[in-house]
């Protein structure tokens, strides 16, 4: 006989939002788990769901190792889909059988889905001197709100346990230092989100103001925009050259959202040499940043081994001159006064 471990638990939704349901059933033999819905609807009747029902939006994921796990998920969520969702498990031999009824009925387990409509937020973005004034607004009707949270990066910025239906944060400093994506989050059943952008053009950095590099080998000059919304296009240009394109044979351009990255093949003195600028663009407007680069000679990390090399020969030669002009005759004072005892005893 199979039972439940885990149950699917009743839940509240809005809609366009997803929600997921889970079941946990233990047997010998292992059962087997199934999903059934009945909506709201008086004259609508149990349907089994399948993975790829409701135009693949319902997707359904089961495992069956020791004891049988299975979960269901549904995406883009619309008041049809509120109603209640039923887990069914069964280890019958006959349970699927067209014709014979089986001796162990399914069990079953029950939950609630709760869609409500989204209501509307409207957002606003008000600059005053030097500061920055987002705010959130919900419609009616809503749930019962009970505080609000506002967060940037998954990191809470602010909250408090205020009801009412308008929020507002501040932030000091311009906006081309603090864009980027904002939430606005009213604590209720189930918790509302709305997005705050502070959009600005790309804040275009160069990774290294300033690039060194060997003749001969690969130069790499790299720029990055932290800011939002992310560059839609780069574009990269040399001092006196003009722009730089990958068709040239020698410069590989690879860009990608908020970095873009210039290769030069083969780096020379004369011809590399100089000052390297990136541009980004976006929806409201550009910006560009300077690289400079410097190419050196394939000798030129020899020159401080060589100079020491140099000092040591110097040394050496220094010493060995020294040796040279020292006294042939000239012994030291130990042996000086020891003749002289033995002159002594001579006479």
């Amino acid at each position: 006989i199979a039972g439940f471990i885990k149950s699917p638990l009743s839940q509240k939704r809005l809609t366009q939002d997803s929600v997921e349901l889970y079941c946990e059933a233990i047997g010998n033999p292992i059962p087997e788990i199934q999903w059934w819905f009945e909506g709201n609807d008086p004259n609508e009747t149990y349907a089994q769901l399948w993975d790829g029902a409701r135009q693949d939006r319902v997707k359904i994921n089961a495992t069956y190792n020791l004891h049988s796990t299975s979960t269901i998920s549904i995406a883009n969520l619309t008041g049809d889909d509120s109603g209640m969702y039923e887990c069914r498990a069964s280890n019958d031999p006959d349970r699927n059988h067209l014709s014979k009824s089986p001796k162990v009925k399914w069990i079953r387990s029950q939950a609630n889905v709760f869609v409500i409509e989204r209501p509307e937020i409207t957002t606003y973005v008000i600059e005053s001197s030097d500061k920055l004034i987002l705010s959130c607004n919900i419609s009616a009707p809503h749930p019962t709100i009970t505080g609000h949270k506002w967060i940037h990066k998954e990191k809470i910025l602010e909250q408090d346990e205020n009801a009412g239906a308008f929020t507002s944060y501040t932030i000091e400093g311009k906006k081309e230092e603090h864009s980027g994506i904002y939430e606005c989050v009213y604590e209720a059943n189930p918790p509302i989100k709305g997005q705050v952008n502070i959009s600005v053009s790309p804040q275009v950095t160069a990774y290294k103001k300033s690039e060194h590099g060997n003749e001969g080998d690969t130069g790499v000059l790299t720029c990055k925009n932290p800011s939002f919304p992310a560059v839609t296009s780069w574009s990269w240009h040399k001092s006196g050259h003009g722009l730089l394109e990958n068709a040239s044979g020698r410069y590989i351009i690879k860009s990608s959202g908020n970095k873009t990255e210039l290769r030069i093949l083969k780096l020379d003195i004369e011809q590399d040499t100089g000052d390297y600028f990136c541009n980004g663009t976006n929806s409201y407007g550009s910006g560009d940043a300077t690289v400079n680069l410097r190419v050196r000679s394939r000798l030129a990390a020899l020159w401080p081994f060589l100079g020491i090399v140099a000092e040591v020969l110097v040394l050496v030669t220094i010493i060995f001159i020294y040796e040279k002009r020292r006294k042939p005759d000239e012994v030291p004072d130990g042996k000086r006064h020891l003749g002289l005892n033995l002159s002594g005893k001579i006479k």
